[in-house]
């Protein structure tokens, strides 16, 4: 096998290992504005939450 078979073999296989790992969440290329909000607003409710309970 010449070094060039072995290198399209091997970019073969991880073009379909990295089509199998897509996990189905949000696309990369352009962030959604309402994903950011409840992100940021999750994580304030978690803030008071915590300052509440006294466990910090």
């Amino acid at each position: 096998m010449t070094a060039t078979a072995a290198l399209t073999t091997v970019t073969g296989a991880l073009d379909r290992v990295r089509d199998r790992a897509r996990t189905g969440g949000p696309k990369d290329d352009e962030p959604q504005l309402l994903e950011h909000l409840l992100g940021w607003t999750l994580v304030v409710l978690l803030a008071v939450f915590v300052s509440h309970a006294g466990l910090l």
